[in-house]
């Protein structure tokens, strides 16, 4: 899809269209009225410039159409506003269930991207077009920003927090991404190409390039290695609650309150378990802080998202 305006980078999301049509209406709405307001002081200061002493100024009237005229349109406009933004946000923000995951993690001053399979990419990321993508973020350090224009995407990336992202790109070719959130000396840097290609040729590029062990299962070796299956097994006599089906499902706490197991909370169950016990458990987890990378957070994390899968076919 062709943009209206030349400067604009390419339209190259099957959501960036949508977000550029929100800005041409924000911004047609806004000419709109600066321009019209600039010819109504001109004129009304022609109209009521100052006249001779013995003229005099004329008794006023109250139009109340012409007063509900200028309240009902605004308000009706900014309605539009609100509602096509907000319908705008939580497309952008609320992933498909099919998309395929990938795993950023964001750390000065450089971008890690996990494929399911296993290969990583470091500032590039190589993905099919018409694939819907989920990117799932988090940051080593400080606080960074993912940003492709093209794609008419952004978001924040978090320390401690996994938040997400995704796309759907419709034209092949290399865009380009960036950190939109000054993250240091070497901010600008912090750069890469996002590379869409044919869904041919993306196999084919999967296939030359190292295919290292993909998540799930470097996740259950992890799991293994560090004896977690020892408390979390699901036997009777198992010490912490079982895993599988626990990714998405609801968690009830030792306090009464109900949670969600997502992303955000298996990572802190792991390095701080006794922020939120489990009830019905006692608190003896211990700590795993210091001794994991991100990387292998994601992978116990996807091993524990295969569980889950598994547990809706049975």
């Amino acid at each position: 899809m062709r943009n209206i305006l030349p400067l604009f980078p390419p339209q190259a999301s099957t959501t960036a269209g949508q977000v550029d049509l929100l800005f041409y209406f924000l911004v047609g709405v806004s000419a709109f009225f600066a321009i019209l307001i600039f010819i109504l002081i001109i004129y009304f200061a022609i109209k009521y410039r100052a006249r001779p002493e013995r003229e005099r100024a004329e008794t006023t009237r109250t139009f109340v159409v012409l007063e509900v005229i200028w309240i009902v349109i605004p308000l009706g406009l900014t309605m539009v506003m609100f509602f096509w933004g907000a319908k705008l946000f939580v497309t952008i923000y609320r992933p498909p269930t099919d998309a395929m995951e990938i795993f950023v993690v964001g750390k000065q001053w450089m971008w890690k991207f996990q494929h399911p399979t296993g290969q990583l990419e470091i500032d590039e990321l190589h993905i099919p077009v018409g694939q819907t993508i989920k990117l799932t973020l988090i940051s080593e350090d400080v606080i960074h920003d993912l940003f492709i224009p093209a794609f008419r995407i952004k978001r924040d990336v978090l320390p401690d927090r996994y938040v997400a992202l995704w796309f759907q790109a419709t034209q092949p070719g290399k865009y380009r991404f960036f950190c939109a959130q000054y993250c240091g000396t070497q901010h600008s840097s912090m750069t890469g190409w996002v590379d869409v290609m044919q869904p041919v040729e993306f196999e084919k590029w999967l296939s030359e390039n190292p295919i290292v062990v993909p998540m799930e299962v470097a996740g259950a070796a992890l799991f293994q290695k560090l004896g977690c299956t020892a408390c979390h097994s699901g036997a009777g006599s198992s010490l912490g609650p079982p895993m599988a089906g626990i990714y998405g499902s609801q968690v009830r706490l030792a306090d009464g309150h109900v949670v969600v197991a997502d992303e955000t909370y298996i990572r802190e169950s792991i390095l701080n378990p006794n922020a939120q016990i489990v009830a019905g458990y006692p608190p003896i987890m211990p700590t795993f802080k210091g001794q994991l990378s991100d990387q292998e957070m994601t992978q116990l994390i996807a091993y524990l998202r295969s569980l889950k899968k598994e547990a809706n076919k049975k």
